[in-house]
């Protein structure tokens, strides 16, 4: 069934969550850049009740009922797998599409399910990244949700090494995008008193990461590379923004509040340390302007998209030495740092802080774009829409 325009296509794309992660931001801006070019596409995620997207889409929207998050990992991600698949099987009886694009591994096997007894012909599954998980179970869902594909796409020249050497599945790579129109340098009204009401304290260093406390975003490093650059910079505050997640994070989140308090840091709004959790999505770009360094020393990413905004944003950036970032960013674009060595982290934020904010988006930022991310795309879609 083609979409209602010569030419469209009627394209399903389906994330894990309604919250700010990565993998979500990727599906809402490529709904809407899809759309602009004339195609109809339905974003479809799992949902407790009451639950909305943390951003507004053109997209037309379907939510699937799935209870709240349970404590155990696995049964959380079968209950949202199941969700999806039930949802989709209800929408599928009315109506049909060229496309189905899973973002994650619960959209993808639900896809896969559905695939399997006959229902839908194939699906895309997008790897922004492979996690490792504990659990047998949850891991053996991640690895099905790839293999069982008919076509695997990915972020970053990284990803898609990883995944032929480790799967032996060979994905195509596409690439991410950025919204210029919603991040940019330039101040706008209400900056400030957004900035007050998340606890940043403007007049002195304020270094921002966005993501929330993760291993895999190296925060406890990051925070010891703070307290070094406090040395030179002894008001400087650190803000991490964000965070929601459907992985639990405590253990390390509780390790990074006992290793501040240890090192006579506090936290709270205005104090040395903000830890802002999830914060509405209009809110994103003032905290970006309002930083003074941006810093994103990430053991594993599949592309580093906030590092992209926040340069959009005109903040300073530091980030990894190493791949993806090594792959889209280019020598007096970032300041790089080894993740690994808190002294070299905090060099970096020392250097990108006397750099000072830019006026005008670096190169890289034109560099990528939501509209050749859905060009791409729709090549993709029409190589592997079912006969």
């Amino acid at each position: 069934m083609r979409g209602s325009m010569p030419g469209s296509l009627k394209i399903a794309l389906l994330t894990h969550s309604v919250h700010p992660r990565g993998g979500v931001v990727h599906v809402l801006e490529l709904g809407r850049a899809l759309r602009e070019r004339g195609h109809e596409v339905t974003v479809i995620a799992p949902a407790s009740p009451g639950q909305r997207f943390f951003r507004d889409t053109p997209c037309r929207v379907e939510l699937a009922a799935a209870p709240p998050t349970a404590a155990d990992l696995a049964d959380t991600v079968s209950e949202r797998i199941a969700a999806v698949r039930m949802h989709l099987a209800s929408l599928l009886r009315r109506e049909s599409f060229d496309a189905f694009h899973a973002h994650d591994g619960i959209g993808a096997n639900a896809l896969a399910d559905l695939a399997q007894h006959g229902a839908i012909a194939g699906y895309l599954r997008t790897v922004h990244h492979v996690d490792r998980f504990a659990d047998d179970r949850v891991q053996a869902w991640e690895l099905r949700s790839i293999v069982q594909a008919a076509q695997v796409l990915c972020v970053s020249a990284l990803w898609r090494g990883r995944l032929r050497d480790e799967h032996g599945v060979h994905a195509q790579q596409v690439p991410n995008g950025i919204d210029l129109d919603r991040f940019t340098p330039h101040a706008v009204a209400g900056d400030a008193d957004t900035l007050r009401r998340q606890g940043v304290t403007q007049g002195h260093p304020v270094v921002l990461s966005v993501g929330g406390i993760e291993a895999r975003k190296n925060t406890r490093r990051l925070l010891q590379a703070f307290v070094m650059f406090r040395k030179r910079h002894p008001a400087a505050q650190l803000v991490i923004a964000g965070g929601a997640s459907l992985l639990d994070h405590v253990s390390e989140a509780v390790a990074f509040r006992t290793e501040a308090a240890a090192m006579g840091l506090a936290i709270g709004r205005g104090e040395p340390i903000v830890i802002t959790g999830p914060i509405p999505d209009a809110d994103m770009p003032a905290i970006y302007r309002g930083a003074d360094v941006f810093a994103m020393p990430s053991l594993l990413e599949g592309f580093g998209l906030a590092a992209l905004e926040a340069l959009a944003s005109g903040t300073p950036t530091v980030v990894s030495d190493m791949a993806p970032f090594s792959e889209h960013f280019v020598e007096g674009e970032v300041d790089w740092a080894d993740p690994m060595q808190p002294a070299a982290i905090a060099d970096a934020l020392h250097r990108a802080l006397v750099r000072g904010r830019h006026h005008v988006a670096p190169a890289v930022c034109s560099r990528f774009s939501w509209s050749a991310s859905a060009a791409r795309h729709e090549t993709l879609y029409r190589i592997t829409e079912p006969a």
